[in-house]
């Protein structure tokens, strides 16, 4: 008899998660009879049980936005609440693989049901079958807290995987052992409160909740992210940590400039985020990762990368929800004590997302017709970014620096989503058309782009004035040029004095300036080309290190010092013009033997000086 109310008690809460659909607009689904449903619920839709979010809750009706094509559904069908909202699951193997925005690998998706998603599909995230070797860092009888590293498991060959106790979970420890083990299987048991709590390979986030950090843990952005990309590194560095932003036209370059910083930035850990983007794009991720090789650890870049692939075939919704998955993946390493970057591209297709879910949700639009909480959500998203200490022992600092790029439609920057990206990150690439038509990749306008971090990472020698004077970083300080920050200053001098000159140039012709405004226009050409310019497939120029960086712009700089006093002297422009070493300049960045072919240059400009020193008899 207890067996059969046991039974019933639990068909009448079945009964009780189950309500009807009352109509459908799309991917929007407004429903009734689920009294106790909460926002941010998963539900399952119809007879296809396609996976779907409340996102509005009322008295008698709710909304759901569903992730899956909602075609052939109607009035009538099944709605069930799962009592569940949407989470990540967050373990050992997530490197090296590609899920879907809602977190399926497409490869199990593929084994079951072929080339393209089938709605209804329901694969978990890890693998329930494989096994890991875990082995415990702490002992039977050891009292631990929220974050505490019990064991690891070596996901990858270079990534140990830290096994943490869950946020929000403290006792001691009546159980841990070491074996190979599945992600269900219990590793440790914590007594917590009078209960049994397992602890397994794996935990469960909701991924639009930001993950903790150590009370009073966020620490100062001042120590860059080394990216391999000149432009990026010596003019508008990023920290770890950081925000980016990557605004540019149709065929400008996002997308590869993107790639190439996923390639070759000095995180550990990688997200990619393919989000509304071409299918062919994310293709090209997974066929051209595994066979490149990281300069820093000579191991494949696919054993530090994850890819969230939501292209532009997939459903709309499911793109919103890609963005912070990512997110909450990237929060997970970082607590790991990982350095983590995040690429998102773009966040204007994830933006175009919410416009779209808004609209048949009947909401008020606002500017661009985006919803009136766009800047909301565009800053709830970036302020997930920063460099913190993790909660529990031991002691971890871990980062997530995120790098978005956004689409404005006919690159017009003050478009609301441009605009309000904007206003919630630190460094600016602004991709220019012009550039990227001339075949200048990457085509970052060294006038109107921008970073808030400079200060910090240069110190004193960014500016006098700087409220960061006597915090000089011990990478910028033993890493580079003493006066590397008075180099970047004058380059930059050179290229804005240079914009001035040119468009004088086009109206009277260059040959009516003066010589040393022509030595300037040649010393900015020299500029673009030798550093700015930058081949993302050449086997030496796709990968700068910051001591070449450092030494490429200290050696054209010395040039155009040398022969600023040519000209003061009366050497014509013209004459400098014809030295043999210009075009060797030129082509520097690709040379084979580094700083010591930058050194025999200069030794060679020297040569050439003197001689013309001697030819107009300069003392």
């Amino acid at each position: 008899m207890y067996t059969l109310y046991c039974l019933k008690e639990l068909i009448k809460i079945v009964k009780s998660r189950t309500g009807k659909i009352r109509w459908i607009s799309g991917s929007v689904v407004v429903g009734s009879g689920i009294k106790d449903i909460e926002m941010g619920e998963i539900v399952e839709v119809g007879k296809d049980r396609l996976i779907g979010e409340a996102i509005r809750v009322g008295s008698e009706e709710f909304t759901a936005q569903l992730y899956e094509n909602a075609t052939g559904v109607k009035p009538g069908e099944e709605i069930i609440g799962s009592g569940k909202r949407l989470v990540a699951e967050l373990g050992v193997g997530l490197i090296n693989n590609i899920i879907d925005g809602v977190g399926r690998p497409l490869d199990k998706i593929m084994e079951q049901t072929g080339a393209f998603i089938t709605r209804g599909a329901k694969v978990n995230t890890l693998s329930r079958e494989k096994k890991w070797h875990f082995k415990p860092a702490m002992n039977k009888n050891d009292v631990v807290g929220p974050g505490d590293v019990i064991g690891a498991v070596q996901e990858m060959p270079l990534l140990t995987h830290k096994i943490m106790v869950p946020p929000r979970i403290r006792g001691k420890l009546t159980q841990i052992k070491e074996g190979e083990y599945t992600v269900e299987d219990a590793v440790a048991t914590i007594e917590s409160d009078g209960q049994k709590v397992d602890l397994k390979l794996m935990q469960e986030w909701s991924i639009r909740i930001p993950r903790p950090f150590a009370p009073g843990g966020r620490l100062s952005l001042d120590d860059p992210l080394v990216t391999g990309q000149r432009v990026i590194d010596t003019f508008f560095p990023l920290p770890r940590g950081g925000t980016a932003s990557i605004p540019g036209g149709f065929g400008t370059g996002k997308t590869v400039m993107l790639h190439q910083l996923a390639k070759w930035c000095a995180a550990q850990v990688i997200v990619y985020v393919g989000c509304g983007e071409r299918g062919n794009e994310m293709c090209e991720v997974l066929s051209d990762f595994p066979e490149l090789i990281d300069p820093r650890t000579k191991r494949p870049l696919m054993e530090r990368t994850i890819l969230i692939a939501n292209t532009s075939n997939m459903p709309v919704a499911a793109r919103e929800a890609s963005i912070y998955l990512g997110v909450t993946i990237a929060e997970y390493y970082r607590d790991q004590g990982y350095d983590v970057a995040l690429m998102a591209d773009s966040t204007s297709r994830w933006a175009e997302a919410l416009r779209e879910i808004s609209g048949r949700l009947e909401e008020m639009p606002a500017e661009g017709g985006y919803p009136a909480y766009l800047p909301d959500r565009v800053a709830e998203f970036y302020e997930r970014a920063g460099r913190t200490k993790s909660l529990g022992k031991p002691e971890r600092e871990g980062s997530v620096s995120i790098i978005g790029a956004v689409s404005p439609p006919g690159g017009d920057f003050n478009e609301p989503v441009t605009i309000h990206t904007l206003r919630f990150t630190g460094v600016f690439w602004a991709l220019d058309r012009d550039l990227a038509y001339s075949r200048h990749f990457p085509a970052i306008h060294w006038l109107k782009s921008y970073s808030l971090y400079v200060d910090r990472l240069l110190g004193s020698r960014a500016t006098s004035h700087s409220q960061y004077a006597d915090k000089i970083t011990n990478y910028w300080e033993e890493a580079l040029h003493e006066d590397f920050g008075k180099l970047r200053g004058r380059a930059l001098k050179i290229l804005s004095e240079s914009a001035e000159i040119e468009s004088i140039a086009r109206i009277m012709g260059e040959s009516a300036l003066p010589d040393d405004q022509r030595l300037i226009l040649l010393e900015s050409e020299l500029i673009k080309e030798a550093f700015l310019r930058q081949f993302a497939f050449h086997e030496v120029d796709a990968f700068c290190e910051m001591d070449r960086q450092v030494a490429l712009l200290h050696t054209l700089l010395n040039f155009y010092d040398k022969t600023s006093n040519l000209v003061d002297n009366g050497v014509p422009a013209e004459r400098i013009k014809s030295l043999p070493q210009i075009s060797k300049l030129e082509r520097a960045k690709e040379d084979k033997s580094g700083i010591k072919g930058l050194q025999t240059l200069s030794e060679e400009i020297d040569v050439e000086i003197g001689k013309l020193k001697e030819e107009y008899g300069i003392a």
